[in-house]
């Protein structure tokens, strides 16, 4: 792990963003650059309008910049070439640089190079925003320096001055990011794999490239390092791959595991080092579902791993509420319940939002954009468990509607093109005591940015229909 530590030296040399984008980790690359020294540019194939939040944001910095396209001249300039976890790695750009042999780097990789502190990695199809978060605020009870970074809204590189030697870290890391990772033998020494089910098949040739992407958060790290995944619930692929020592969390007791946690007698608890632990009892745990409780022990057995003891993990599952869009309450509005879950891109996760709600009656919001996956289990599960789906337009939708009305539900709205005509009409077919629940199943582009704002414009409707509703 040591062998990758030091910052990138960067003084006097030419660094090509390759990708803006509109969120925190592209504008915090394009100033950490610049404070190293580097000189700056920066090309994006949005045009200037497309980015102008972002390009406002820089507006203090000399930077150069190519928008509305890419050029091999910009290549062929750059000593150094930092990439958008958004750009292909089989980008025609990147297979350029390759064969030019500019070094290639990401947000992380430079984040890992200059990172002091203590790095607890996690990734995995679902739930990896929530088990980051919950493990900072297990860590942050003993060592309230404890930093929360990854794809929460701000720049992992920007919190660099906030880390000092041994300050843990609790970092989110999507499969994009495990790209540039795995090319530079980057893992962190304890790593947490939440789970593995189908997604961005859009953008991997197959599940079983999907998942050694995934897999690569192991691929290179130290026996004394920790790997911490589910229980059972690892490909035979992956199983062997992993160096560092293993602790597993999971729904079924393992008393012969020396590192292993799972839920007992509504308790959450296991063995550490071969001794019994006790962590609360579940129902301390006020977000619903079981993959909630499999997410507040994976979080638990890496934060046992970082030092924390067994009081931190009760009191911080005690006192958290879960993070925005994912199963987040908005509003109840005339006895009916709002809950934005738009984080749910893929099918799993929407069928994980399903399940957790069951026995309520569901006015559900799916459908959206294409991401190549197989969208009958999510109809299946709607015909289950939603009294009513109102459908989003978007690539992904029209099977959905077919797959639905094949299996007979009888109560289809839409598709519509804008959240307000959606919540809208969700909130005619929703009786008192029913959840209107925002859990897409898909991705959101096209008729939004990204499914925060998909997450956003949900809250803005319930908003507007909560104001209606009290005049």
């Amino acid at each position: 792990m040591s062998g990758w530590r030091g910052e990138l030296q960067l003084e006097g040399r030419r660094a090509l963003l390759l990708g803006l984008g509109s969120r925190q980790g592209g504008l915090g690359v394009a100033r950490y650059l610049v404070e190293q020294g580097a000189r700056v540019r920066v090309t994006d194939q949005r045009a200037e309008h497309e980015l102008r939040e972002s390009l406002a944001a820089l507006r203090d910095l000399p930077i150069e910049y190519t928008l509305g396209r890419h050029e091999d001249a910009d290549i062929r300039w750059a000593d150094v070439i930092v990439r958008n976890p958004a750009v292909p790695r089989e980008s025609e750009w990147l297979l350029l640089a390759r064969d030019l042999d500019k070094p290639i780097e990401m947000e992380m990789t430079l984040f890992f190079r200059a990172c002091q502190g203590a790095i607890a990695g996690v990734t995995g199809t679902k739930g990896k925003t929530t088990v980051t978060t919950l493990l900072a605020a297990m860590l942050r009870q003993g060592r309230p320096h404890a930093v929360l970074a990854g794809n929460m809204g701000v720049s992992a590189l920007s919190q660099l001055n906030a880390i000092s030697r041994g300050t843990p870290v609790a970092i989110e890391l999507s499969s994009f990011q495990l790209e540039g990772l795995d090319e530079r033998r980057m893992s962190p020494p304890v790593a947490v794999l939440t789970n593995l089910s189908p997604d961005h098949l859009d953008r991997y040739p197959s599940f079983g490239e999907y998942a050694r992407t995934k897999a690569a958060i192991f691929a290179h790290q130290r026996p004394n390092d920790w790997a911490i995944v589910e229980d059972g619930a690892l490909p035979e692929s992956i199983e062997g791959t992993i160096a560092g020592r293993r602790a597993t969390f999971g729904t079924r007791r393992s008393p012969d595991a020396g590192h292993a946690l799972w839920v007992e007698n509504g308790r959450f608890c296991g063995r550490w080092d071969g001794a019994p632990v006790d962590l609360g009892p579940a129902a301390g745990l006020r977000v619903p579902g079981e993959h909630s409780r499999l997410n507040a022990l994976a979080a638990a057995a890496a934060a046992l791993a970082m030092g924390a003891t067994a009081g931190d993990i009760q009191r911080a599952i005690a006192g958290f509420g879960g993070v925005p869009h994912r199963l987040e309450r908005v509003a109840m509005i005339a006895g009916v319940e709002y809950v934005n879950d738009t984080a749910a891109t893929a099918p799993a996760a929407a069928i994980a939002a399903l399940r957790a709600f069951a026995g309520r009656e569901i006015v559900a919001i799916a459908g959206g954009s294409e991401k190549k996956l197989s969208l009958e289990p999510l109809a299946g599960a709607l015909v289950a468990s939603a009294s009513a789906v109102v459908l989003l337009e978007g690539g992904a939708t029209p099977a959905l509607e077919r797959l639905l009305r094949e299996r007979g539900h009888r109560s289809i709205a839409g598709p519509f093109g804008s959240m307000e005509a959606a919540v809208a009409r969700a909130s005619e077919l929703a009786r008192p005591g029913a959840l209107v629940l925002l859990s897409p199943g898909t991705a959101s582009f096209g008729m939004f940015r990204d499914e925060f704002h998909r997450g956003e414009a949900f809250r803005a409707a319930v908003g507007a229909l909560e104001r209606a509703c009290a005049t």
